[in-house]
């Protein structure tokens, strides 16, 4: 048995991407299932090291991208993409997986093209509320949907709308619960103040590290602060912030980190009374599985406003606000924070609508299905 995962270059694809991958080893291993493959393809591994421990065997395609405003590099992908579906086609003839799970974006458009012309089932998912082109396009021929908003179901244009399950979003089962015990210690915290987590997605966001660094002196006044910068920016964010707190007695109560690796992320989560974030899917998705009430700020430059869709439709679940980057003063955000940090009572309403909101069996059910599609094509 043989199963092949693509999507776009981004963590909001890969990570699902592997969240799957664990429950399909985990369910084979239950199961008692035997032989059973699994491959990735996309222009990147992204993250080789995650796809060698998980071992799936990855196959490299060009694919190139489709921009919604004027670029050279329009014309020049136009050849990027046709040699990706040459090679996409020709790679999948000779490996001839039994099912294609697609997590959408431009680089999965070669093998779910290749899937369409060689006749192999497939199965996609789509995070965001607003579906991408390239999951719009697949769910004429997709044998199954899955999505993370029940909103996305409304914009897939397909005549079977019992192939659409609002399934939710993937996450890795280790991120599934913070560590609450020693998180504290771990992240030299102090006892008793509050504190306010800001992470940015796995690059960090410029607008966010530029608002909290103009807030940050009043904020450490009373609240301490975790912030992820993102790599590229960590030391222009920490030499800004020995500036802004020279001689300060609470400068010890920011802690900056570049990136959060899997176990200071499950601390900063358990140590955590109030989450500040882009509306990334996958951000919402660990946010809800860790109940922590949160102000979301949608990237206003995310293809198709995706974030303030995601962001909007998570809002209504009553597990954030949102603030509009366009709004988002200095101002604003230390009124907002220290109304939520202020209020015991709205910050439990809201972590039980996360919580309420989340999916833990998200992987769990997509994995499933994909066993299931792959065992019924094998046989």
């Amino acid at each position: 048995m043989k199963i092949l995962f693509t999507g776009g270059g981004t963590g909001g694809h890969f990570y699902p991407i592997i969240a799957i991958a664990e429950e399909i080893d985990r369910l084979v291993e239950e199961r008692k299932l035997i032989g059973v493959e699994k491959h990735y393809m996309a222009a990147e591994q992204f993250d080789a090291s995650l796809l060698l421990e998980r071992d799936i065997t990855f196959h490299q395609v060009p694919a190139g991208k489709v921009r919604a405003y004027f670029s050279p590099l329009n014309f020049f992908d136009i050849f990027k993409t046709a040699a990706g579906l040459l090679r996409a086609i020709v790679r999948l003839y000779f490996l001839f997986p039994d099912v294609i799970f697609g997590k959408g974006g431009s680089e999965s458009f070669p093998a779910l093209f290749a899937a369409r012309v060689l006749g192999i089932p497939v199965m996609i998912h789509e995070s965001d509320t607003l579906p991408g082109r390239v999951n719009r396009w697949a769910a004429k021929f997709a044998l199954r949907i899955g999505t993370g908003f029940p909103e996305a179901a409304a914009h897939f244009k397909t005549a079977d709308k019992e192939k659409i399950a609002h399934t939710g979003i993937p996450v890795r089962r280790e991120l599934f619960r913070p560590e609450y015990q020693g998180a504290r210690d771990f992240l030299d915290l102090e006892a008793g103040i509050p504190v306010l987590l800001v992470l940015g997605g796995s690059q960090g966001a410029v607008a966010l590290n530029e608002r909290v660094l103009d807030a940050l002196p009043r904020l450490l006044e009373r609240y301490q602060v975790i912030h992820q910068t993102g790599m590229a920016n960590i030391e222009e964010c920490t030499r800004l912030a020995v500036l802004l707190l020279e001689g300060s007695e609470q400068r010890s109560r920011y802690h900056p980190f570049g990136f959060l690796n899997t176990l200071a992320l499950k601390q900063a989560a358990g140590a955590t009374d109030l989450l500040l974030c882009r509306a990334g899917a996958t951000t919402i998705a660990e946010a809800a599985l860790w109940g922590l009430p949160a102000i979301v700020v949608p990237l206003p430059s995310a293809k198709g406003d995706h974030q303030r869709e995601n962001a909007f439709a998570y809002a209504r679940t009553g597990a954030a606000v949102v603030i509009e980057e366009a709004n988002l003063t200095t101002t604003i955000l230390l009124q907002e924070i220290g109304r939520l940090l202020g209020n015991v009572t709205e910050r439990e309403r809201m972590k039980n609508a996360a919580r309420a909101f989340a999916r833990p069996d998200a992987a769990t059910l997509i994995a499933d299905e994909l066993l299931r599609l792959a065992l019924k094509h094998e046989g």
